[in-house]
């Protein structure tokens, strides 16, 4: 049987998530969906949508779609959802659990990847991460818990764009962007978002995420912003330690309008989730990669939020493809380097507080001699 494929939605308190879930638990989209809600609250889906008010953790809605409360831990609800589908008692294809507005969203995803009995039902598709646009700044400033939505997100959406100038919200993207580059961001209207752009994203599918996605790895991580950092360039962000002589995408001047020192309103965050990307031409060591990972992610997993790659290692003619969340990785055997391309390892860390210089100057370490 095929896997159930699982998205997360994520986000702060009153950045639109309820009214996405209204539209899928309303609308007559033909697909049956499960939805498992975190907790019930005036935050959470309106008693009226509900077919009928019922002491019954699942409910059935109007338009074929289940909602289910979580009485008990995730684990026990997705194994009550999966058995009942086995047993013909509800029927859906696919599943979303809403967390609470301040949830971390890492355990959740941790979930279907620790649990054998959940792996072997369920498939998770990706992370989505509404963003208020009017209280993010706000929010981000005084909540590591919205940095870590962020941080997390396959795919971000923000909300309530129409409420701020052109101005608040471009500086909005940029530090989002510095803060996750690899989740592209789209503006929303009061999280009226089309079906297609919310499931089968592919974020956790190690090789599809590189088919729908190829620029998520372009230039310094920073896909379509196409510019150089350098030594001119005080963004919080950019602190340059000093990088490795494989960092090229460093330069003298940094000319970027979000950079633009006239613009102070690009420089007064210094947040505590940040990116950050290596890249290098040389072959990796296998044996060396893989104990230097395995020590950084056994210190720093709590910290590491994702992380991801596309890799050329010595002994093999396929890219070999990594991603992780916390202190979960995984690796797969990706496509064959085609002929004529570079064979470059690219990588991207996001992260609360990762040393830079400590990860940037190992993963040089385990490079194969040149």
């Amino acid at each position: 049987m095929a896997l159930i494929p699982v998205t997360i939605l994520t986000g702060f308190l009153g950045s639109g998530k309820t009214t996405l879930l209204k539209r899928v638990l309303t609308e007559a989209h033909g697909q049956k969906i499960a939805i498992i809600e975190n907790e019930f609250g005036e935050e959470n889906i309106d008693n009226d949508i509900l077919v009928s008010e019922t002491d019954e953790q699942i409910i059935q809605m109007s338009n074929g779609c289940i909602c289910c409360t979580i009485r008990e831990d995730l684990r026990a609800t997705l194994q009550l959802l999966a058995a009942k589908r086995r047993k013909g008692l509800l029927n859906f294809e696919r599943v979303v659990i809403e967390t609470t507005g301040l949830a971390d969203p890492g355990p959740v995803a941790q979930t279907f990847f620790m649990d054998d009995e959940i792996a072997e039902c369920y498939l998770l598709d990706s992370i989505l991460t509404l963003v208020d646009a009017k209280h993010a700044s706000q929010q981000l400033n005084d909540r590591v818990e919205a940095q870590r939505q962020v941080g997390f997100a396959d795919q971000i959406f923000i909300s309530k764009a129409d409420l701020v100038s052109p101005q608040a919200l471009d500086a909005l993207q940029h530090r989002l962007k510095h803060m996750n580059p690899r989740a592209p961001q789209k503006v929303v209207h009061f999280g009226e978002v089309a079906l297609a752009e919310v499931f089968d994203l592919k974020g956790f599918n190690l090789n599809a995420k590189l088919d729908i996605d190829p620029d998520f790895l372009s230039d310094d991580g920073h896909d379509h912003l196409d510019h150089a950092h350098g030594e001119h360039c005080d963004h919080p962000s950019h602190q340059h330690d000093k990088a490795p002589a494989h960092d090229h995408a460093h330069d003298e001047h940094c000319n970027h309008p979000s950079h633009d020192h006239g613009h102070a309103h690009h420089h007064h965050h210094d947040d505590d989730v940040k990116s950050f990307v290596f890249k290098s031409e040389r072959a990796f060591d296998p044996a060396k990669l893989e104990d230097f990972l395995g020590a950084i992610v056994n210190i720093y997993g709590p910290k590491m939020l994702r992380y991801k790659g596309v890799l050329n290692m010595r002994g093999t003619e396929r890219k070999v493809i990594f991603q992780g969340v916390h202190q979960l990785m995984g690796s797969d055997l990706g496509p064959m380097w085609a002929d004529g391309e570079v064979k470059m390892s690219k990588m991207v860390f996001i992260g609360i507080d990762l040393p830079k210089d400590i990860l940037m100057q190992g993963l040089e370490q385990c490079l194969v001699a040149a």
